[in-house]
């Protein structure tokens, strides 16, 4: 994906500019990930989770939506176990996704940072993000109910 080395620790990119390459002989077919990764651009997730989670003074607090978006990618690449969130670390998977990529060890003290009461956060989450996306014209549309 990226020719000189130095852009290649870069910060990630918008995955509008991505071309996809395989540059790492570790690299996998998770070109995939590009369309999740736009739409979550599009819809500010990050951003979006940053603002409503708070986990207050716990560790791991720091930029949620970094953290997030790393374990939904994840998921999405197939990983099952926080050690398989390690697969986003490879090559330049951070500038297709366009967020940079936590490491395991960071995911898990995140998650368990988490109480009953940050589901509620989520929760907010997940309404505000159907919320644009159905702004943005995902929804079925007029006259589908």
């Amino acid at each position: 994906m990226v020719n000189d080395e130095a852009a290649a620790v870069s910060a990630p990119t918008s995955p509008d500019s991505v071309q996809v390459v395989f540059d790492d002989r570790r690299s996998v077919a998770d070109a995939g990930l590009i369309l999740p990764s736009t739409l979550a651009e599009r819809l500010r997730l990050e951003r979006l989770i940053n603002r409503c989670v708070d986990l207050g003074d716990r560790r791991g607090a720091f930029r949620p939506g970094r953290k997030a978006m790393t374990l939904l990618n994840a998921i999405l690449a197939g990983a099952d176990s926080i050690d398989d969130c390690d697969l986003l670390r490879s090559g330049s998977t951070g500038k297709v996704l366009g967020h940079r990529v936590m490491a395991p060890s960071t995911l898990g003290t995140f998650l368990r940072s988490f109480t009953f009461g940050h589901v509620r956060q989520l929760d907010r989450v997940l309404g505000e993000a159907l919320a644009r996306a159905w702004k943005a014209g995902a929804g079925p549309g007029e006259g589908a109910w």
